[in-house]
C-alpha cells in the first residue's frame, strides 16, 4: 500500500473560531483516516509561511498538535513535516516523539530538517547559522534521535549537541521509529537520507523528482545501502480538486481573490497551471508521473481541507495515481 501523507500547513479555517480549530482538526483526521490515507503531518512553524497564508494566520505548535492528535485517531502514522534541527535540543525531540509513540499505540514519525525560515528565528530569539553549519547540526542530531530512539540510554559528543547518559524510558512501542530527513539538496541532504533516513520527502515536478531519486540511489550504492529500505515520497502542494469541473474552477476563483502571498496576481488558469487542480480523476492523471518517477508515496496539502469533502476526494485522486 502506498504512503499516503494528508498535510496539513494551515489551521486557517473559516468560520472556526480559534477555541474550535482542534476540534476541527480531529475531525479533518477522521475523514483522512476513513478515506485511505496513511498518515497525517502538520508543519513545524510559529509563522505561516508565504506559500500557505499570512504570517499572523493561526498556527498551532507542532508536538502538542501531534500528541493530541495521537489520543484522537486509531490508524493514521504522526509526523511534523518536519521539524527544524534549530528549534529544540535533539535528545529533547527524541523525547517527545518517544511520547507520541506511546500515546498513538506505534504510530509516530520523526521528520527532521535543517530548518530555513529565517523570519521565524528572528522573531523567537533563535540562532540562524548558514546552511551549512545548519546541516552539520542536522547530522549531529539524526545520530543523537537514532540513538535515543533505538536504545534505554544514549552516549554523544559532538561539535553542537552532546548527551551524556540520556535517558529515555518508557521506550517507544515500536522497534524503529522511522525518520524522515526532510529536504531535497543533492549534494548533503540527500546523503544524509541516505545515510540516516527510513523516509524522505522530495519537492519538484516528475522530472526534478527522477533525477533527485537518480542522486539519491548514488548516495545509497557509497553508503552501502539498498534505496528500496528508504520510502520516498513526493510532495502534491496544494491540491484543488472537486467531483466537477464547474466546482474546481470555483475554488481556484476562490484562490485567485484571496491568495496567500506567493500566489499574488495569478488568475484561476493561472493557478491551475501552477497547482494540483482538477477533479479526482484530473488529480489522478496529474500525479501518475510523480508515481512513474519512482515514488512511493505522496504528501498532499489539500486546498479545502476544513470541508472534509475534500479529504475523501484527494484520496481518490491519490489512490488511482496509484492505480
Amino acid at each position: 500500500m502506498p504512503f499516503l501523507d494528508l498535510h496539513v500547513p494551515s489551521f486557517t479555517f473559516p468560520d472556526v473560531p480559534a477555541e474550535n480549530l482542534f476540534g476541527r482538526l480531529i475531525e479533518i483526521a477522521a475523514t483522512a483516516e476513513a478515506s485511505g490515507f496513511t498518515a497525517l503531518s502538520v508543519m513545524d512553524h510559529f509563522h505561516q509561511i508565504a506559500g500557505q497564508g499570512q504570517p499572523d494566520e493561526p498556527m498551532l505548535e507542532c508536538t502538542t498538535t501531534l500528541a493530541a492528535l495521537a489520543a484522537r485517531t486509531s490508524r493514521l502514522r504522526l509526523m511534523p513535516l518536519v521539524s527544524g534541527v534549530t528549534y529544540r535540543n535533539p535528545a529533547l525531540l527524541a523525547k517527545q516523539v518517544t511520547n507520541i509513540d506511546l500515546i498513538s499505540g506505534g504510530r509516530a514519525i520523526l521528520g527532521l530538517g535543517a530548518a530555513w525560515y529565517e523570519e521565524e528565528h528572528r522573531a523567537y530569539g533563535w540562532e540562524f547559522p548558514p546552511v551549512g553549519r545548519r546541516l552539520d547540526r542536522l547530522e549531529e542530531a539524526l545520530q543523537i534521535c537514532r540513538a535515543m530512539l533505538d536504545r534505554k540510554q544514549a552516549w554523544f559528543e559532538g561539535r553542537y549537541y552532546r548527551v551524556q547518559g540520556a535517558l529515555n524510558v518508557p521506550r517507544p512501542i515500536q522497534p524503529r521509529v522511522p525518520i524522515m530527513v526532510g529536504g531535497s539538496g543533492e549534494r548533503r541532504t540527500l546523503r544524509l537520507v541516505a545515510r540516516y533516513a527510513d523516509l524522505c520527502n522530495l519537492f519538484g515536478d516528475h522530472e526534478t523528482a527522477r533525477r533527485r531519486l537518480e542522486v539519491l540511489h548514488r548516495h545509497c550504492e557509497a553508503e552501502g545501502r539498498d534505496p528500496a529500505t528508504i520510502v520516498k515520497t513526493l510532495n502534491a502542494g496544494m491540491v484543488v480538486v472537486d467531483e466537477t469541473e464547474a466546482g474546481v474552477r470555483r475554488r481556484l476563483a476562490e484562490i485567485a481573490a484571496a491568495p496567500p502571498p506567493a500566489l499574488r496576481g495569478l488568475g484561476p488558469e493561472d493557478l491551475r497551471s501552477r497547482l494540483v487542480a482538477g477533479t479526482p480523476d484530473q488529480v489522478a492523471q496529474r500525479l501518475r508521473p510523480l508515481v512513474e518517477a519512482g515514488a512511493d508515496g505522496l504528501t498532499m496539502s489539500v486546498r479545502g481541507v476544513w470541508e472534509l469533502r475534500p479529504v475523501e476526494l484527494a484520496a481518490r485522486a491519490a489512490m488511482g495515481a496509484f492505480g
